[in-house]
């Protein structure tokens, strides 16, 4: 047991005679190792795209509810009465009729 560990920690097992298949075990557990690291970056860099998206979504709601007052503010019959007195075009004293067409 103690020789045992002891090649292993010196490394004898990689220069013995079937040293070949630990070599290929090896680098066959540092490929591993790689392809594991590789992917916890890409899963990582999604992580901060999700969530710079969710920002961006955040700040075009904002956006999309304050263009909406402005249009309901510009549109109010009060607002257009303000901007047509100015032009001299007053509101009509008459209330609208209907038109049938038979």
């Amino acid at each position: 047991m103690k020789t045992g560990l002891a090649d292993i920690l010196k490394g004898k097992f990689l220069v013995s005679d079937g040293a070949f298949n630990h070599w290929v075990f090896i680098v066959f557990c540092a490929l591993l190792a790689i392809i594991m690291i590789a992917s916890s970056h890409s899963a990582e860099r999604k992580v901060y795209q999700v969530a710079e998206l969710n920002q961006q979504l955040k700040e075009l709601r904002s956006e999309f509810v304050d263009t909406r007052k402005t249009v309901m503010q510009k549109k109010m019959e009060s607002n257009v009465a303000k901007k047509m007195e100015k032009r001299s075009i007053g509101l009509s004293d008459k209330r609208p009729y209907k038109i049938t067409i038979k």
